[in-house]
């Protein structure tokens, strides 16, 4: 046990004749480490990108809702009002009267 461990720290498991197969062996695991630490990194930079988006859509949002609120205080009859009262403008006293056009066919 103690010799196997002492070849395999030397190398001699690399030199031998027989060699081919542990540097195939070596070679697959190695491109199997480069895989995953690739594949980690592209799923960790996902991760980034749609906290990122997250964080852009609430803030969108909170616009939205905010420029819809400050649209609807401007459609207020009494801001309307406010507005037109230096022009001169004022409420009509009398309601709007309805006009119907009746088709003679």
């Amino acid at each position: 046990m103690r010799k196997t461990i002492y070849n395999i720290l030397k190398g001699k498991l690399l030199l031998e004749d027989k060699a081919n197969k542990n540097w195939r062996m070596i070679f697959f695991l190695f491109s199997l480490a480069i895989v995953m630490i690739f594949s980690s990194h592209r799923a960790e930079k996902k991760v980034h990108e749609i906290a990122k988006k997250s964080i852009e859509s609430k803030e969108l949002r909170a616009q939205f809702v905010e420029g819809r609120s400050q649209l609807m205080r401007l459609q207020m009859e009494s801001s309307i009002q406010k507005k037109l009262k230096p022009m001169g403008v004022q409420k009509s006293k009398t309601p709007p009267t309805k006009i119907t056009v009746s088709s003679s066919k």
